[in-house]
């Protein structure tokens, strides 16, 4: 699995370095450099028709939409992740404050339904298994 990754990453590089180059050619043209930019644009071609081969490798592979906000916006793409379990942890806490409160109030319900319904109380820990008193 990890090799299909690695052999497209490879392939990319490729791309992005001719790319790079091609954009150098064109950003200082001159006429005689026509034929190393016909070259350019041959290997461009190429490379795109490599990378499209990794296509039906890749069909199981999911990218959230949020990752590419990521790389439109200039970050890297590796804080997404680092930015979900942000978010998770964070997330974490608040549900396990939530459950921490709801725990709390349950005790003090009880103390205080045990106060008004004592008989009611005692049957209802009977029926739970809960014989000891709140």
């Amino acid at each position: 699995m990890a090799d299909k990754f690695e052999a497209l990453e490879q392939q990319l590089e490729l791309f992005i370095e001719n790319t790079r180059q091609m954009g150098i050619i064109v950003s200082d043209f001159q006429p005689q450099g026509q034929n190393v930019l016909n070259q350019k644009i041959q290997t461009m071609v190429l490379e795109m028709q490599e990378i499209d081969k990794f296509r039906p490798q890749m069909q199981d592979v999911h990218v959230p939409l949020e990752v590419f906000d990521y790389i439109d916006q200039g970050k890297n793409p590796n804080l997404y992740t680092k930015d979900c379990l942000e978010k998770a942890l964070a997330k974490n806490e608040l549900i396990k404050g939530k459950m921490d409160n709801l725990k709390r109030f349950k005790a003090m319900l009880m103390v205080e339904l045990t106060k008004v319904f004592p008989n009611e109380m005692s049957m209802y820990r009977a029926l739970k298994g809960d014989e000891r008193p709140t």
